[in-house]
């Protein structure tokens, strides 16, 4: 019988967080607290700017945004935000989105595998994602379920089972 395999990856679909940016816009402009402060949040680039006129403001912005991810099942080690910064007379967030696993995690993970994960399961990197083959499909879902209770200062999901 042939080996099973899936990959472990880190992915963020860009239509969810333009929805998740989006609806947080909404809720902005619609806020009573948030009247008259100019806050306002929106892509620049491949980053998000996120402005409002005092410093806590902005951080209040950022919360928004991080529900809305939330809500729309993105997860926040994913969203890599800065530390407000003042720009003239407001203050400024910029937050991007991570995404692929680098080679360093991608080690990390293996080794985690190798070390506490089934015997026979084999990881190997390819690129910016994981492939972790064994000739048992029980031992594939052990290894989910051990990356999943590991607390990963990276986002990961499971891909292309079979």
């Amino acid at each position: 019988m042939a080996d099973s395999s899936f990959d472990i990856v880190s992915k963020v679909e860009r239509q969810e967080v333009d929805n998740a940016l989006n609806q947080a816009a909404k809720e902005i402009s619609q806020r009573y607290d948030f009247k008259g402060v100019g806050a306002s949040i929106e892509w620049s680039g491949e980053k998000i700017e996120m402005r409002a006129n005092a410093e806590e403001r902005v951080k209040a912005v950022l919360d928004i945004f991080q529900s809305k991810l939330i809500k729309r099942g993105i997860s926040l080690k994913s969203l890599d935000a800065g530390e407000p910064q003042p720009s003239g007379k407001e203050y400024k967030i910029f937050a991007s989105i991570e995404e692929g696993i680098s080679q360093e995690n991608a080690k990390k993970v293996a080794k985690i595998i190798r070390d506490e994960g089934p015997k026979g399961v084999k990881a190997q990197v390819q690129g910016d994602e994981l492939r972790v083959t064994s000739k048992s499909r029980d031992d594939l879902q052990a290894v989910q379920q051990l990356l999943k209770g590991k607390d990963l200062d990276f986002a990961i999901q499971f891909v292309n089972y079979r």
